[in-house]
Protein backbone atom coordinates (compact mmCIF):
# COMPACT_ATOMS: atom_id res chain seq x y z
CA UNK A 1 0.00 0.00 0.00
CA UNK A 2 1.29 3.16 -1.10
CA UNK A 3 1.67 5.71 1.83
CA UNK A 4 0.17 9.60 0.20
CA UNK A 5 1.22 12.66 3.14
CA UNK A 6 -0.96 15.46 3.72
CA UNK A 7 0.78 18.45 4.73
CA UNK A 8 -2.03 20.17 7.67
CA UNK A 9 -1.77 23.93 6.17
CA UNK A 10 -3.02 26.11 3.61
CA UNK A 11 -5.69 24.75 1.90
CA UNK A 12 -5.94 21.62 3.81
CA UNK A 13 -8.13 23.28 6.41
CA UNK A 14 -10.84 23.56 3.00
CA UNK A 15 -10.33 20.52 0.87
CA UNK A 16 -9.01 17.94 3.26
CA UNK A 17 -12.16 15.78 3.15
CA UNK A 18 -12.42 15.79 -0.42
CA UNK A 19 -8.41 14.50 -0.42
CA UNK A 20 -8.18 11.97 2.00
CA UNK A 21 -11.39 10.45 0.42
CA UNK A 22 -9.85 10.45 -2.67
CA UNK A 23 -6.79 8.62 -1.71
CA UNK A 24 -8.78 6.25 0.60
CA UNK A 25 -10.94 5.02 -2.17
CA UNK A 26 -7.69 4.77 -4.38
CA UNK A 27 -6.11 1.88 -1.76
CA UNK A 28 -3.99 4.25 -0.56
CA UNK A 29 -2.64 5.03 3.30
CA UNK A 30 -3.03 8.68 3.90
CA UNK A 31 -0.96 10.23 6.44
CA UNK A 32 -1.24 13.71 7.38
CA UNK A 33 1.17 15.96 9.40
CA UNK A 34 0.54 16.59 13.11
CA UNK A 35 -1.28 19.91 13.66
CA UNK A 36 0.41 22.85 14.19
CA UNK A 37 2.80 23.14 17.22
CA UNK A 38 5.77 25.20 17.98
CA UNK A 39 8.79 22.66 16.43
CA UNK A 40 6.29 22.43 12.91
CA UNK A 41 6.36 26.48 12.83
CA UNK A 42 10.26 26.65 13.96
CA UNK A 43 11.21 24.45 11.60
CA UNK A 44 9.16 25.91 8.89
CA UNK A 45 10.30 29.52 9.55
CA UNK A 46 13.73 28.25 9.92
CA UNK A 47 13.47 26.65 6.04
CA UNK A 48 11.58 29.07 4.56
CA UNK A 49 12.42 32.69 3.51
CA UNK A 50 11.68 35.05 5.77
CA UNK A 51 9.79 37.04 3.85
CA UNK A 52 6.92 34.66 3.68
CA UNK A 53 3.56 34.84 5.76
CA UNK A 54 3.10 32.62 8.88
CA UNK A 55 0.60 30.47 6.66
CA UNK A 56 3.68 29.53 4.48
CA UNK A 57 6.08 29.49 7.07
CA UNK A 58 3.88 26.57 9.03
CA UNK A 59 3.22 24.80 5.72
CA UNK A 60 7.04 24.26 5.10
CA UNK A 61 7.55 22.82 8.87
CA UNK A 62 4.52 20.24 8.03
CA UNK A 63 5.99 19.13 4.68
CA UNK A 64 9.46 18.62 6.81
CA UNK A 65 7.11 16.26 9.80
CA UNK A 66 5.87 14.28 6.95
CA UNK A 67 9.86 13.07 5.22
CA UNK A 68 10.82 9.53 6.30
CA UNK A 69 7.25 8.86 6.68
CA UNK A 70 5.73 8.26 3.28
CA UNK A 71 6.47 7.47 -0.36
CA UNK A 72 4.38 10.67 -1.84
CA UNK A 73 3.66 14.07 -0.59
CA UNK A 74 0.64 15.70 -1.81
CA UNK A 75 1.09 19.43 -2.53
CA UNK A 76 -0.93 20.70 -5.32
CA UNK A 77 -0.19 23.89 -7.33
CA UNK A 78 -3.14 26.11 -6.32
CA UNK A 79 -3.75 28.38 -9.26
CA UNK A 80 -7.24 28.93 -9.21
CA UNK A 81 -10.31 27.71 -7.49
CA UNK A 82 -13.29 30.08 -8.98
CA UNK A 83 -13.86 31.29 -12.08
CA UNK A 84 -11.96 34.13 -13.77
CA UNK A 85 -10.52 34.88 -10.20
CA UNK A 86 -6.36 33.65 -8.91
CA UNK A 87 -4.91 32.55 -5.37
CA UNK A 88 -2.21 34.12 -3.73
CA UNK A 89 0.57 34.29 -5.55
CA UNK A 90 2.85 32.84 -2.70
CA UNK A 91 0.43 29.87 -2.17
CA UNK A 92 0.90 29.23 -5.82
CA UNK A 93 4.30 28.80 -5.41
CA UNK A 94 4.67 26.98 -2.80
CA UNK A 95 5.31 23.65 -4.12
CA UNK A 96 8.60 25.01 -6.07
CA UNK A 97 9.77 27.19 -2.63
CA UNK A 98 9.15 23.68 -0.99
CA UNK A 99 11.52 21.94 -3.80
CA UNK A 100 14.22 24.94 -3.70
CA UNK A 101 14.74 24.82 0.12
CA UNK A 102 14.15 21.53 1.64
CA UNK A 103 15.97 18.60 0.74
CA UNK A 104 15.38 14.90 0.58
CA UNK A 105 11.96 15.10 -0.36
CA UNK A 106 10.13 12.28 -1.23
CA UNK A 107 8.28 12.32 -4.72
CA UNK A 108 5.70 15.01 -5.24
CA UNK A 109 1.82 14.54 -6.05
CA UNK A 110 2.08 18.52 -7.66
CA UNK A 111 -1.65 18.48 -9.37
CA UNK A 112 -2.50 22.09 -10.56
CA UNK A 113 -5.45 23.12 -9.47
CA UNK A 114 -6.94 25.75 -11.92
CA UNK A 115 -10.72 26.40 -12.45
CA UNK A 116 -10.19 29.74 -13.79
CA UNK A 117 -11.89 28.94 -17.32
CA UNK A 118 -13.92 25.95 -16.09
CA UNK A 119 -14.90 24.03 -12.99
CA UNK A 120 -14.37 20.93 -15.53
CA UNK A 121 -10.60 21.12 -14.62
CA UNK A 122 -10.79 19.75 -11.53
CA UNK A 123 -11.26 16.46 -13.12
CA UNK A 124 -8.74 16.91 -15.02
CA UNK A 125 -6.57 17.36 -12.08
CA UNK A 126 -8.30 14.17 -10.15
CA UNK A 127 -6.71 12.37 -13.04
CA UNK A 128 -3.52 13.21 -12.75
CA UNK A 129 -3.42 12.70 -9.27
CA UNK A 130 -4.60 9.68 -9.32
CA UNK A 131 -2.44 8.30 -12.29
CA UNK A 132 0.24 8.61 -9.46
CA UNK A 133 -1.32 5.51 -7.80
CA UNK A 134 -3.24 3.40 -10.29
CA UNK A 135 -3.40 3.28 -14.04
CA UNK A 136 -7.19 2.48 -13.87
CA UNK A 137 -9.33 5.69 -15.03
CA UNK A 138 -12.37 4.18 -14.18
CA UNK A 139 -11.52 3.09 -10.73
CA UNK A 140 -10.33 7.12 -10.14
CA UNK A 141 -12.94 8.52 -11.84
CA UNK A 142 -15.45 6.27 -9.01
CA UNK A 143 -13.17 7.54 -6.45
CA UNK A 144 -13.00 11.19 -7.11
CA UNK A 145 -17.55 11.32 -7.47
CA UNK A 146 -17.29 9.75 -3.94
CA UNK A 147 -14.59 11.87 -2.71
CA UNK A 148 -16.55 15.13 -3.99
CA UNK A 149 -19.95 13.72 -2.72
CA UNK A 150 -18.56 13.67 0.58
CA UNK A 151 -16.81 16.79 0.23
CA UNK A 152 -20.27 18.44 -1.02
CA UNK A 153 -22.37 16.97 1.82
CA UNK A 154 -19.78 18.24 4.84
CA UNK A 155 -19.63 21.65 2.97
CA UNK A 156 -23.36 21.99 3.35
CA UNK A 157 -23.16 20.64 7.04
CA UNK A 158 -21.38 23.86 7.66
CA UNK A 159 -23.89 25.94 6.60
CA UNK A 160 -27.19 27.46 8.67
CA UNK A 161 -29.99 25.36 8.27
CA UNK A 162 -32.30 28.20 6.92
CA UNK A 163 -32.38 29.57 3.69
CA UNK A 164 -31.80 32.96 5.27
CA UNK A 165 -28.10 33.75 6.95
CA UNK A 166 -28.49 34.36 10.54
CA UNK A 167 -31.97 32.80 11.13
CA UNK A 168 -31.06 29.72 13.29
CA UNK A 169 -28.27 32.00 15.60
CA UNK A 170 -29.87 32.63 18.96
CA UNK A 171 -31.33 36.00 19.57
CA UNK A 172 -30.01 36.12 23.03
CA UNK A 173 -26.38 34.77 22.44
CA UNK A 174 -23.00 37.06 21.10
CA UNK A 175 -22.59 36.38 17.32
CA UNK A 176 -18.93 37.47 16.36
CA UNK A 177 -18.20 36.93 12.11
CA UNK A 178 -14.72 35.93 11.82
CA UNK A 179 -13.21 37.35 8.38
CA UNK A 180 -9.66 35.46 7.44
CA UNK A 181 -8.41 32.68 5.12
CA UNK A 182 -9.42 29.14 6.27
CA UNK A 183 -5.26 28.71 7.25
CA UNK A 184 -5.81 31.19 9.58
CA UNK A 185 -9.33 30.97 10.90
CA UNK A 186 -8.93 26.96 11.31
CA UNK A 187 -5.48 26.74 12.55
CA UNK A 188 -5.26 26.71 16.06
CA UNK A 189 -2.06 27.35 16.70
CA UNK A 190 -1.73 30.09 14.18
CA UNK A 191 -4.74 31.94 15.91
CA UNK A 192 -3.79 30.64 19.74
CA UNK A 193 -7.59 29.31 19.85
CA UNK A 194 -9.46 32.31 18.38
CA UNK A 195 -12.81 30.73 18.07
CA UNK A 196 -12.44 28.81 21.35
CA UNK A 197 -11.52 31.81 23.20
CA UNK A 198 -15.05 33.67 22.05
CA UNK A 199 -16.54 30.29 22.63
CA UNK A 200 -15.79 31.04 26.22
CA UNK A 201 -16.73 34.53 26.17
CA UNK A 202 -20.02 32.85 25.36
CA UNK A 203 -20.01 34.15 21.44
CA UNK A 204 -20.94 31.93 18.69
CA UNK A 205 -19.11 32.34 15.80
CA UNK A 206 -19.79 32.97 12.31
CA UNK A 207 -16.99 32.20 9.32
CA UNK A 208 -16.61 33.06 6.01
CA UNK A 209 -17.40 29.08 5.19
CA UNK A 210 -21.21 29.70 6.53
CA UNK A 211 -21.85 32.09 3.87
CA UNK A 212 -23.60 31.68 0.54
CA UNK A 213 -20.68 32.17 -1.95
CA UNK A 214 -23.24 32.94 -4.57
CA UNK A 215 -24.47 35.76 -3.06
CA UNK A 216 -21.10 36.81 -2.16
CA UNK A 217 -20.47 36.95 -5.57
CA UNK A 218 -23.68 38.30 -6.73
CA UNK A 219 -23.05 41.22 -3.57
CA UNK A 220 -19.47 42.52 -5.38
CA UNK A 221 -21.47 43.15 -8.26
CA UNK A 222 -21.74 46.60 -6.95
CA UNK A 223 -18.17 47.47 -7.09
CA UNK A 224 -16.72 48.87 -10.44
CA UNK A 225 -14.41 45.99 -10.89
CA UNK A 226 -14.34 42.32 -9.92
CA UNK A 227 -11.76 41.04 -7.53
CA UNK A 228 -8.93 39.69 -9.02
CA UNK A 229 -8.44 37.36 -5.85
CA UNK A 230 -11.25 34.83 -5.04
CA UNK A 231 -10.53 35.21 -1.29
CA UNK A 232 -11.46 39.17 -2.38
CA UNK A 233 -15.37 37.87 -3.33
CA UNK A 234 -15.29 35.76 -0.11
CA UNK A 235 -14.44 38.36 2.67
CA UNK A 236 -16.13 41.62 0.42
CA UNK A 237 -19.28 39.47 -0.06
CA UNK A 238 -19.70 38.35 2.80
CA UNK A 239 -19.10 41.14 5.02
CA UNK A 240 -22.87 42.08 2.82
CA UNK A 241 -24.30 39.36 4.03
CA UNK A 242 -23.26 39.79 8.12
CA UNK A 243 -24.04 43.45 8.22
CA UNK A 244 -27.89 42.76 5.94
CA UNK A 245 -28.57 39.88 8.41
CA UNK A 246 -28.67 42.04 11.31
CA UNK A 247 -27.56 39.74 13.91
CA UNK A 248 -24.00 39.93 14.10
CA UNK A 249 -22.37 41.80 17.15
CA UNK A 250 -19.05 42.52 16.15
CA UNK A 251 -16.77 41.04 13.13
CA UNK A 252 -12.74 40.81 13.79
CA UNK A 253 -10.77 40.09 10.57
CA UNK A 254 -7.84 37.73 10.95
CA UNK A 255 -4.94 38.43 9.19
CA UNK A 256 -0.98 37.67 8.73
CA UNK A 257 1.72 39.94 8.15
CA UNK A 258 2.43 40.79 5.34
CA UNK A 259 -0.05 39.24 3.24
CA UNK A 260 -0.08 41.67 0.44
CA UNK A 261 -3.99 40.42 -0.45
CA UNK A 262 -5.49 41.24 2.87
CA UNK A 263 -3.58 44.58 3.35
CA UNK A 264 -6.21 45.26 -0.12
CA UNK A 265 -8.74 43.28 0.59
CA UNK A 266 -9.30 44.04 4.49
CA UNK A 267 -9.38 47.88 3.70
CA UNK A 268 -12.08 47.49 1.54
CA UNK A 269 -13.68 45.02 4.15
CA UNK A 270 -13.83 47.90 6.52
CA UNK A 271 -14.87 50.65 4.68
CA UNK A 272 -17.66 49.13 3.68
CA UNK A 273 -18.58 47.76 7.44
CA UNK A 274 -17.60 51.51 8.82
CA UNK A 275 -20.17 52.99 5.83
CA UNK A 276 -23.07 50.91 6.14
CA UNK A 277 -23.26 49.68 9.68
CA UNK A 278 -22.30 50.19 13.45
CA UNK A 279 -20.99 46.90 14.03
CA UNK A 280 -17.91 46.76 15.84
CA UNK A 281 -14.64 45.92 13.71
CA UNK A 282 -11.23 45.26 14.84
CA UNK A 283 -8.38 43.35 12.78
CA UNK A 284 -6.17 40.79 14.22
CA UNK A 285 -2.54 40.29 13.05
CA UNK A 286 -0.55 37.46 13.22
CA UNK A 287 3.24 36.29 12.67
CA UNK A 288 5.66 33.86 14.48
CA UNK A 289 6.69 36.47 16.87
CA UNK A 290 2.58 37.09 17.72
CA UNK A 291 2.43 37.25 21.86
CA UNK A 292 -0.51 35.01 22.96
CA UNK A 293 -1.11 37.59 26.19
CA UNK A 294 -1.06 41.34 24.22
CA UNK A 295 -3.92 39.05 21.33
CA UNK A 296 -6.00 38.24 24.68
CA UNK A 297 -5.99 41.77 25.96
CA UNK A 298 -7.10 43.04 22.41
CA UNK A 299 -9.45 39.97 22.21
CA UNK A 300 -11.05 40.88 25.85
CA UNK A 301 -11.24 44.46 25.29
CA UNK A 302 -13.02 44.30 22.05
CA UNK A 303 -16.01 41.82 23.35
CA UNK A 304 -15.77 44.30 26.75
CA UNK A 305 -17.12 46.74 24.25
CA UNK A 306 -20.03 45.14 22.34
CA UNK A 307 -21.40 43.86 25.74
CA UNK A 308 -21.14 47.23 27.11
CA UNK A 309 -23.24 48.46 24.12
CA UNK A 310 -25.24 45.88 23.84
CA UNK A 311 -26.38 45.58 27.50
CA UNK A 312 -26.42 48.81 28.94
CA UNK A 313 -28.29 50.60 26.18
CA UNK A 314 -26.04 53.38 25.55
CA UNK A 315 -24.10 53.56 21.81
CA UNK A 316 -20.22 53.89 21.68
CA UNK A 317 -18.58 55.09 18.68
CA UNK A 318 -17.01 52.22 16.33
CA UNK A 319 -15.42 54.64 13.85
CA UNK A 320 -13.63 57.29 16.12
CA UNK A 321 -16.10 60.11 15.56
CA UNK A 322 -17.69 62.36 18.92
CA UNK A 323 -20.83 61.68 19.70
CA UNK A 324 -21.75 64.64 21.52
CA UNK A 325 -19.97 68.12 21.91
CA UNK A 326 -19.42 70.03 25.49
Amino acid sequence: MKRVGIPKGLYYFKYSTLWETFFRNLDAEVIVSDTTNKKILTNGSNTCVSEACIPIKAYFGHVMELIGKVDYIFMPRFTSVAKKQYICPEVCGVTDMVRNSVKELPKIIDTEINLRDSPKNSWHAALYTGEFLTGDRKKISSAYKDALNEYKGKRRALKFADTEFGSTLEKNKLTIAIIGHSYTVYDTFLNMELSKKLNKYGAEVVTLDMLDYLVSKDSCKELDKQFFWDYGTRAYGGAIQLIKSGRIDGILALTSFGCGVDSFVDELVENKIRKESDIPFMKLVLDEHSAEAGFLTRLEAFIDMIVRRRDNGFYISTSGKHLYNC
